[in-house]
């Protein structure tokens, strides 16, 4: 088709294929550049967003759900592929605005910001865009670990934190982000189930997935749809064990997932009343309004990406109410992680409406606290 795109009067195509048919697509000069689901830009390091930046166009519309997810580098990454070089470059605008920001909780440097943005942004919540909407409950739902699950945990929990405070002593914050992640994400993993850590685990026991059987089976009795959302797919694989073992017939939706549209399609309809979703490919870019009991299986950091995962059931067309539930593991990782998420408030509100300023990321305290680590004496 490329000799037909000069003539075209609209081109449509997908990121992933951009990059790709960049030296066809980039000697035209285009009316109007619309970039639909733009969170797909906000690392402006990306082949990916490079190939939007190299795009030649006299208006430049960016949409998204969320212009924010983690830190303001991606506001700034939807700022260039809009109007380049309005925000300084990459660099500069790290050292006038996100480092003061961020680390120094500057609200001088962000009321500056906020009212160089604020005439090219039109922000509409759904509250506003679909007031018709039926309303959302959320439900956080606390699981007991059984005795050897916990014991696993423990020891897993003070070998990391150890291996934490060796990191946080040698290096700087920076640094030993990666001890720090590591350590969080194997943590969660035995809250999640301890086979993920330990395959060797026999016979299994997971009080997070025992209980999530027992909240399927009560939502299946009442003929319920469910959507179940987790970030592991080695998860959604056990998950998907235990749910053929007890006879509940599902779909499963992952980014390795071939045909989206089947999985999607058997949801919608009600052949199958649960689908099983990774919070990455399930997370954007569907309709699954059929749903009216959505599982997050696992926590995460940011509340923004969560209820991006919500907003596919609750969205227009939807008529019934939606019941959201929250599985935590008491006196875990995942309590703490949720009670932070709670009490900081969200980048993209703090940025777009004026709100305390935001958790971007995690400081040394936060870690201290995830890891019941003592106070650092610098």
């Amino acid at each position: 088709m490329y000799d037909r795109l000069a003539q075209a009067h609209v081109i449509i195509t997908s990121y992933a294929l951009l990059a790709n048919d960049l030296p066809q697509l980039e000697g035209i000069d285009y009316a109007m550049l619309v970039l639909d689901e733009a969170q797909w830009i906000k690392n402006p390091r990306t082949q990916t967003a490079r190939a939007v930046r190299s795009l030649r166009a006299d208006h430049r519309l960016v949409v998204t759900g969320t212009p924010l997810e983690n830190h303001l580098g991606e506001l700034w990454a939807h700022f260039d592929a809009v109007l380049p070089g309005y925000l300084g470059d990459y660099r500069s605008f790290n050292r006038s605005f996100r480092v003061p920001i961020e680390r120094r909780e500057d609200d001088a440097r962000r009321a500056i910001l906020r009212q160089r943005i604020a005439p090219f942004l039109l922000r509409r919540s759904k509250a506003k865009v679909a007031p018709e909407l039926p309303p959302k409950t959320e439900t956080v739902l606390r699981v007991a670990m059984g005795e050897r699950q916990r014991r696993l945990y423990e020891s897993l929990r003070l070998a990391q934190s150890e291996l934490v405070r060796e990191a946080l002593a040698r290096y700087r914050p920076d640094q030993s982000r990666i001890v720090v992640l590591s350590a969080l994400l194997r943590l969660r993993q035995v809250c999640c189930d301890p086979r993920l850590v330990d395959a060797t685990n026999d016979p299994p026991e997971s009080a997070k997935l025992d209980a999530l059987l027992e909240l399927i089976r009560a939502l299946r009795d009442e003929d319920r749809q469910i959507l179940v959302f987790s970030q592991f797919t080695s998860m959604l694989a056990l998950i998907t064990e235990a749910l053929d073992a007890a006879g509940f017939a599902h779909e499963v939706l992952t980014g390795e997932t071939t045909d989206r549209a089947a999985p999607v399609r058997k949801f919608q309809s009600g052949a199958s009343p649960i689908l099983l979703a990774s919070l990455k490919a399930g997370g954007v870019g569907l309709n699954l309004t059929a749903a009216d009991a959505v599982i997050h299986y696992d926590p995460w950091w940011n509340p923004a990406v969560e209820l991006q995962a919500v907003d596919r059931a609750h969205r227009l067309g939807r008529e019934d109410p939606i019941f959201v539930y929250k599985l935590l593991c008491d006196d875990t990782i995942e309590e703490k992680i949720e009670a932070m998420k709670f009490h900081k408030s969200d980048l993209a509100d703090a940025m777009l409406s004026g709100a305390a300023v935001p958790w971007t990321r995690l400081s040394e305290l936060d870690v201290q606290k995830l890891f019941d680590l003592p106070s650092s004496p610098r």
